[in-house]
């Protein structure tokens, strides 16, 4: 049985992994869904932003353009390809005022009243301890700053799919997106981490996949706490993976496998 310590670093390398292998992530799935969070906060000329798990720099190079020359962007992330796709991005459009630090956000202290705004784009439930996390991200904002996170919801993706096919075979799956997959849950959130004038929005960006590319699924599950399905053997896997296909088969339409997202 592992340690708490050593599945979270286990984890940790799990994820960074995944992401380092994204060597294509920009495009317009990903942009579409980072970018509306800068609408939710105006920013000015002038000010200091906190881009967290900053990925390819969506957010970061956006915000950059918003506070000019006289602003800072910093983004971090524990992806080193990640950051060096930003970094290239970065380069190319001759942009001076972001700083990238490759670190976990969750490791780092920036300081107090150090930054006007933070983001965080469908990266939060990725820490191991969110409650935490905002109660950091507000003590680094200074006095009228903003918080911006997005977050799926518990329903998205092929989460509830996969923990019902797991839960018929004895094998209990937590929900990554459960901790922020409501709009009171999000709420709660803020607010204990002391954020007041909280506001929550909704937006479906689901869509229809092919029975083909929706009934695969290679074993691959992220959480921050646990992974029930470590240990098990290449047989036992392969069998979850076919149930898993019959489960989305059955619910296929003349449109596809509806993707909620």
């Amino acid at each position: 049985m592992l340690k708490k310590s050593d599945y979270s670093r286990r984890y940790q390398a799990k994820v960074i992994d995944y992401f380092d292998g994204r060597t294509r992530y920009d495009n317009d799935a990903t942009i579409r869904r980072a970018l509306p969070l800068l609408a939710q906060v105006p920013l000015v000329a002038g000010q200091r932003v906190l881009d967290v798990a900053t990925g390819t720099g969506i957010i970061a190079i956006a915000a950059a353009r918003q506070v000019g020359p006289a602003g800072t962007v910093v983004g971090v992330d524990f992806s080193a390809s990640m950051l060096a796709q930003a970094q290239r991005k970065i380069s190319d459009l001759g942009l001076e005022n972001i700083e990238l630090l490759e670190a976990n956000v969750e490791q780092v202290n920036f300081g107090a009243a150090n930054f006007d705004a933070v983001f965080c784009s469908s990266a939060l439930v990725y820490l191991t301890d969110i409650p935490g996390a905002l109660e950091k991200w507000y003590g680094w904002l200074k006095p009228g700053g903003t918080v911006a996170f997005s977050a799926w919801s518990e329903q998205s993706h092929a989460t509830p799919s996969i923990i019902e096919v797991c839960k018929l075979r004895g094998i209990e799956l937590l929900n990554i997106n459960a901790p922020t997959g409501t709009v009171n849950k999000c709420s709660g959130l803020l607010a204990r981490a002391g954020f007041e004038q909280v506001s929550v929005e909704r937006e479906q960006q689901g869509h229809y996949a092919s029975l083909e590319r929706a009934s695969r699924w290679d074993g691959q599950w992220f959480h921050p706490a646990q992974n029930a399905l470590e240990g098990l053997s290449e047989a036992e896997m392969s069998a979850i993976a076919q149930t898993y296909a019959a489960v989305v088969e059955a619910s296929a339409t003349e449109q596809g496998v509806w993707c909620d997202s």
